[in-house]
């Protein structure tokens, strides 16, 4: 049975957005991948959309959407990927913190560092659990 990895931020609209679909890419047949946030935005940040898209050929509107985190599976790993002003509980502490600042509102190489940073770490995730 696979485990299950939650990757949560506040909003569930970009970094947490993110980081389920390269989970979903690179790593499906070891684990399932989540994403949830304590509030929802009306869609996944559209420049995380167009890059995802273009880095990797991956449509997150076609399988994503913001979603609060009573509406995912018990997860067996929680992320969180980073909290600004303070992560919000889900009811146990994180198994790690990513500490990613959220780049939204900035410019494509800047969210393009963010998405590689992503990458990386959850790659990682195959030694580490």
């Amino acid at each position: 049975m696979k485990k299950k990895i939650a990757f949560v931020c506040v909003h569930n609209s970009c970094r947490s957005q993110i980081a389920e679909a390269l989970g979903k890419h690179f790593l499906n047949d070891k684990f399932d991948f989540y994403s949830a946030g304590t509030m929802t935005k009306p869609q996944i940040n559209q420049d995380a959309v167009r890059l995802i898209k273009s880095l990797y050929n991956i449509d997150m509107e076609k399988t994503q959407y913001s979603k609060t985190f009573d509406k995912i599976p018990n997860p067996d790993i929680a992320i969180s990927m980073g909290c600004d002003v303070g992560c919000p509980f889900i009811g146990r502490e994180f198994d790690q913190n990513w500490g990613l600042k959220d780049p939204t509102g900035s410019d494509d190489n800047t969210f393009i560092e963010i998405i590689k940073e992503i990458e990386t770490r959850v790659k990682a995730l195959k030694e580490q659990y």
